[in-house]
């Protein structure tokens, strides 16, 4: 693969969270019924920094959950023979909640829609809601994320590249490469 460009920086990364978190509250009239759910692997990070700065903004605890689609994956056959498997820890109760899926990137759906199966198997929420810090398009399924960080139109043989402090060390950065 080639480097193209850097699309988001450290402090591009934290502007769009912050958007984010702030669109959540108005958009939910505040933060009393929410839950956020973060999506294996980059996605439990960028909940917990909205669960984080929702603390800091409302003074309001939100619980938080980490979710792995592995076994609702369409194309779990192309994973390989013995997937990954990842702990799901939800220790709340969904029902009544308005829970706010999150993701890094948001590309054919096909994630989102394994999230929203593996979700709907653990409760029945009052709504579900999605949150993604970059949307490049190429949807294959009818779906569409409720806060998105930043846009960002691509080609298929394109790559967005995430890196989170917490998941690849170093700092936040958003990426964009190309297929050779």
């Amino acid at each position: 693969m080639q480097f193209k460009a850097t699309m988001m920086d450290a402090a591009g990364v934290l502007r769009a969270i912050t958007r984010i978190t702030h669109e959540i509250l108005e958009h939910n009239k505040g933060a009393e019924s929410l839950a956020i759910v973060g999506i294996h692997t980059r996605g439990i990070p960028l909940a917990k920094r909205i669960a984080d700065r929702i603390a800091q903004l409302e003074g309001i605890v939100v619980p938080t959950g980490k979710l792995d689609i592995t076994l609702y994956r369409d194309d779990l056959w192309e994973i390989g023979l013995q997937p990954i498997v990842r702990q799901t820890e939800i220790e709340f109760s969904m029902a009544g909640r308005q829970v706010i899926l999150v993701d890094d990137v948001l590309y054919t759906g096909r994630t989102v829609r394994a999230g929203l199966d593996a979700l709907i198997d653990l409760g029945r929420p009052k709504n579900i809601q999605l949150a993604v810090l970059v949307d490049r398009g190429h949807r294959e399924l009818p779906i569409r994320a409720d806060y998105v960080g930043k846009n960002l139109p691509t080609a298929r043989l394109e790559v967005v590249k995430v890196r989170l402090t917490e998941t690849d060390g170093g700092h936040d950065v958003v990426e964009l490469w190309e297929r050779e």
